[in-house]
């Protein structure tokens, strides 16, 4: 009884991969490669998952394709550039900073910068603002009569 209920406890508490024995490499190096390269694909159907942990068809496609790739003798650069090529920039959890995408990776600096200048502006002109003195008697008169009319 002792023994089925830790069972039961490792089968939740282990993380729960959608790869199927089939698509497992023989040889483990290869499928450590995998793995870690899949770590970082996500899918494109359920988009918060990556495509070890994803049953959607087309992340076992994804898992496949990987596999093929190491199989081939490419090295990781080139599996994730055959993916990406394939399915496009989605694909990846962490795009890279090139091209396009190198605009949003400078956009949030970019506007810290902005609004560091902003708040630091915005702070040298209220310290050089004029302090407020009270009304002399002739403004009060003057803001007495406009308030009245």
């Amino acid at each position: 009884m002792m023994r089925a209920v830790l069972l039961a406890l490792l089968l939740i508490a282990s993380p729960a991969f959608a790869v199927q024995p089939d698509e497992i490499l023989s040889d483990p190096a290869l499928e450590a490669r995998a793995r870690a390269i899949s770590a970082n694909l996500r899918c494109p159907v359920c988009q918060g998952e990556t495509i070890d942990d994803s049953n959607a068809p087309i992340s076992r496609d994804l898992r496949l394709a990987v596999r093929e790739r190491l199989v081939a003798g490419d090295d990781d650069k080139a599996v994730v550039d055959y993916i990406v090529n394939r399915y496009g920039e989605f694909v990846l959890f962490m795009p890279r900073a090139e091209g396009s995408s190198l605009i949003l990776w400078l956009a949030g600096p970019a506007m810290l910068l902005m609004g560091s200048g902003v708040a630091y502006a915005m702070s040298r002109n209220r310290a050089r603002a004029p302090e407020v003195t009270s009304l002399s008697d002739e403004d009060k008169t003057r803001l007495a009569d406009l308030l009245n009319k």
